[in-house]
């Protein structure tokens, strides 16, 4: 079976903190994985930040309520799923996404969780389990899918190369020039589908011939 494994932010939905970063006025949330390769390091740096500016959980929500998927995000998703089983890999938390996920109709989403004090301080976070996008792509090849993944930033580089096939989507100069045996898609949701098909197609040949020898 085929399964695709996608990023979310800056893939289908807006960078939720750039946002919530150019909605409060604070610049240095603006920082994310497409810049920062260490997470536990850019998320204590968040909180740190968070606490200076007595911002919480709720001041992050009122943000995040208001954005949208990316323009064409989720005509992708839903013709991706017609034909292919989906899941997201995110390194978001599921207090911030569900909006969006409400959105994109629901998709599979495997995430994190923030740790919330009742006043909505943050005061942590609970990771499902270290490097968590690689893990899950092992696991679902032990399953026997073929698996195809995408994302854009740091953090998504060892789930691309778990993968059978790993593509770059709209990723940073940075990033694209420090992981050149990926291959890029600058920009249409059109040329990353039909990338995803590609390397399904390439990823059944080699198996077909690997059997034949």
């Amino acid at each position: 079976m085929e399964l695709v494994c996608l990023d979310l932010e800056g893939v289908l939905i807006p960078e939720m903190w750039v946002a919530f970063a150019e909605a409060v006025g604070i610049p240095e949330l603006k920082r994310t994985t497409r810049q920062e390769p260490d997470y536990d390091r850019l998320m204590r740096f968040r909180l740190e930040i968070l606490k200076q500016h007595g911002l919480g959980l709720r001041e992050i929500e009122r943000v995040v309520a208001t954005l949208e998927p990316l323009p064409g995000a989720k005509t992708f998703l839903d013709g991706l799923r017609e034909r292919y089983q989906v899941i997201i890999l995110s390194d978001t938390f599921q207090e911030l996404a569900r909006p969006l996920m409400r959105q994109l109709g629901w998709p599979t989403l495997f995430c994190h969780n923030l740790v919330v004090a009742p006043d909505g301080t943050i005061t942590g976070y609970r990771l499902r389990m270290k490097d968590q996008k690689r893990e899950a792509v092992k696991r679902f090849k032990e399953l026997n899918f073929r698996v195809v993944a995408a994302g854009d930033s740091y953090n998504d580089t060892t789930m691309l190369a778990e993968a059978d096939a790993g593509i770059l989507f709209r990723a940073p100069q940075v990033v694209v020039e420090a992981f050149p045996q990926f291959p890029l898609v600058p920009e249409a949701y059109s040329e990353l589908r039909a990338a995803i098909d590609d390397a399904f197609a390439r990823i059944a040949q080699e198996r077909q011939e690997a059997a034949a020898r």
